[in-house]
């Protein structure tokens, strides 16, 4: 399946432009997922070129690329009536307790090809998925943890980009517990589990979360200490 929507091709000096003005923007206003986006696009194509290239020497990441599945309710909405043992049904949860929909990602606009546009539409559709298996909340914290996670996993810069601009947000004790507690974490998990992005995900919905954790080396994230942060 291809990646629907326009793209636009750029020039470099065009591509620097977008970058910085969507990092410009994406730091005034953090809820603009598509700014996000496309500040990942436009910096992250060698280190989108280089997951393409691990994803064809995995066997699980290749049947990825050939059969480009996709997450989106029409392809995940069986998730919800599984067993809650199952790794399908702690994603349901994760998205129904915070009424998400896998269809709001936005579209894929800046790559060349269709094989980079369609890596780069998945490790965007993922994004819950990890949130699940490492049993990270939606919060700042939470997500700039897992945005560690990410960079360990694909070395995007935007990751990285996110990180800083996330924590600069912080609260002093909301600072002391990311960086005592959930960033030493987030990179020892990012680095101690499977290639993320080789993973078939959607093949293993009806196994048990626990199992597929042990069998993919991904450690939960620890409870935090209990400190008063907003």
């Amino acid at each position: 399946m291809i990646v629907k929507g326009a793209r636009i091709r750029l020039n470099l000096w065009q591509q620097a432009a977008v970058a910085v003005g969507s990092a410009v923007g994406a730091l005034l206003d953090p809820r603009r997922a598509d700014l996000i986006a496309a500040l990942g696009e436009t910096t992250g194509k060698p280190a989108f070129e280089s997951v393409l290239e691990r994803m064809k020497r995995s066997p699980e990441g290749r049947a990825v690329l050939l059969e480009r599945p996709r997450v989106i309710s029409a392809k995940v909405g069986h998730a919800w009536d599984l067993p809650p043992n199952t790794f399908g049904a702690a994603y349901a949860r994760f998205m129904g307790s915070r009424n998400f929909s896998p269809d709001d990602r936005p579209p894929v606009r800046f790559m060349d090809t269709d094989e980079l546009a369609y890596v780069t539409m998945r490790a965007r559709e993922v994004h819950d998925f990890w949130h699940t298996l490492f049993d990270l909340p939606t919060n700042l914290i939470g997500e700039s943890a897992l945005k560690v996670i990410e960079f360990k996993q694909m070395y995007l810069p935007m990751c990285l980009l996110s990180v800083i601009g996330g924590t600069a947000r912080f609260n002093e004790n909301q600072r002391a517990l990311f960086f005592q507690h959930y960033f030493p974490w987030a990179v020892r998990a990012g680095m101690q589990c499977t290639d993320l992005m080789c993973v078939y995900y959607e093949q293993h919905f009806d196994e048990d979360l626990e199992d597929v954790r042990r069998k993919w080396g991904i450690v939960p994230a620890p409870a935090p200490p209990k400190l008063n942060v907003v």
